[in-house]
């Protein structure tokens, strides 16, 4: 099976060329196939979140996940209908509502938080405005408007990283090969060998010494 190259790679020059993990959907069963080629249909229409939440929700999830222009990965979609569904991970923190009630919490907290810094709504901020905002809440310790920030932080990302990766889009982005039932995988070691139908990765770096510089930038400050 194959696609259109524009469905493979939406957002540009992709980092795996010629890699489409939709060419591995012979492998897969019925069941799996339905599943994941459902996620490349159009998405499911907002039942959970509010016109007024929608607007707040979808530059929050742009921002988490530094998608700024079409097409965009539907997370927004994938999460109302999780949240809709009341699909959580089966746990709660003491201190944190239910998944349900805390992202509609935090978002009129975002909102309410905007309004006393810019005098202006969420969604009527620019990026950056929304990107200083969602930095004053990853750098507090403690209580962020009535909501453990950290724990917030990491409900926020734990929800958005979820639908994003679920996506063959992001698949392809990191050369995954989808779904290994029933195919499996051959090679289980170590080394830097591929599977006969992987690519070899363009513009390859290591994160790690950006990553060691922002920390550092942050103790300074601290």
């Amino acid at each position: 099976m194959s696609v259109d190259p524009d469905l493979a790679h939406p957002a540009g020059r992709p980092r795996y060329p010629g890699y489409n993990v939709l060419d591995q959907a012979r492998h897969w069963d019925d069941v799996t196939k339905g599943v994941v080629l459902g996620r490349l249909g159009p998405p499911p229409p907002i039942r959970f979140f509010s016109p007024d939440e929608e607007a707040i929700v979808r530059p929050l999830v742009d921002r988490l996940l530094g998608m700024d222009e079409e097409p965009r990965v539907p997370v927004v979609e994938m999460l109302d209908a999780q949240l809709t569904e009341r699909i959580g991970p089966g746990y709660r923190h003491d201190d944190m509502p239910d998944d349900w009630d805390a992202w509609k919490k935090s978002l009129k907290a975002l909102d309410d938080e905007s309004r006393h810094v810019y005098a202006a709504g969420f969604a009527d901020l620019t990026p950056g405005q929304q990107r200083d905002i969602l930095q004053k809440v990853q750098d507090t310790d403690g209580d962020w408007r009535g909501l453990p920030a950290a724990k917030l932080w990491t409900l926020w990302m734990r929800s958005v990283c979820q639908h994003f990766y679920a996506h063959p889009w992001a698949w392809n982005e990191i050369g995954f090969g989808g779904p290994a039932y029933p195919r499996g995988y051959k090679d289980h070691t170590l080394k830097s060998s591929r599977e006969p139908w992987e690519v070899a990765e363009v513009d390859a770096f290591d994160p790690e010494p950006w990553a060691q510089r922002v920390e550092k930038a942050k103790r300074r400050q601290q």
